[in-house]
């Protein structure tokens, strides 16, 4: 795909915002579609564990969901909160589905990076279209700083990235300053291809794109397919 095929997070919000007036659940439909690459993921590359990365916002809630239904067919899942909170009925989706749900590790980030073996599939759930390219704050920062010092600046597990890698410039393809991002093995991401995983130096952290249709169909022109 080229840039010009990608669409902004305006538009993507654009197009979301009659579906949800309208009381269509596209949080479910993009969690659905990402549970699904996840198997397809862990089909071909199999671990012991999933581990998922969540923030305090939607994406974090895209993640939890997609996680419970890898969480009730038997994989072991961890969910880490790296933000202020967690997506409330994302989170009772996933703890009702057999995951375990750690609201503290966070709080000591080089423990938790520690904690990790080596057969994990990390996913990427701390920011999705409201990102500004100017990185993560707080302690998503110190977790994900943490886990790269772990392997010298390079991610230590496959990581998949939900919508986005966090932290990059999704309209404009600008990654942190301070390097401090996830690159991703695989972007699943939602709606429309964002511009910002098309354009440099983003496009070197997205990893493969592979999009999620969830029904925002020709209200974005085009959009490509990934």
């Amino acid at each position: 795909m080229k840039p010009e095929d990608g669409v902004t997070a305006d538009r993507i919000r654009a197009a979301e915002r009659p579906l949800l007036a309208a009381g269509v659940p596209l949080m479910r439909r993009a969690a659905s579609g990402l549970a699904a690459e996840l198997r397809r993921e862990l089909a071909e590359h199999p671990v012991a564990e999933v581990v998922l990365l969540a923030g305090s916002g939607d994406n974090g809630g895209d993640g939890l969901f997609a996680v419970a239904e890898l969480a009730a067919a038997g994989v072991p899942v961890r969910v880490l909160a790296v933000g202020s909170r967690l997506h409330e009925e994302g989170a009772a989706a996933a703890r009702a589905a057999g995951a375990v749900v750690d609201g503290t590790a966070a709080d000591d980030p080089e423990a938790l990076a520690a904690s990790l073996g080596e057969s994990v599939l990390l996913v990427d759930a701390i920011l999705g279209i409201g990102a500004t390219g100017a990185g993560l704050r707080g302690r998503a920062h110190n977790v994900v700083a943490a886990l790269l010092a772990a392997r010298d600046g390079s991610p230590r597990h496959r990581t998949v990235a939900v919508d986005v890698p966090s932290g990059i410039g999704v309209d404009d393809g600008a990654v942190p300053a301070d390097g401090v991002v996830l690159a991703a093995d695989l972007t699943v991401t939602f709606g429309g291809v964002k511009i910002g995983l098309l354009l440099p130096p983003a496009s070197a952290v997205a990893g493969e794109v592979r999009l999620i249709d969830i029904g925002l169909g020709g209200t974005l022109g085009r959009s490509g397919s990934g």
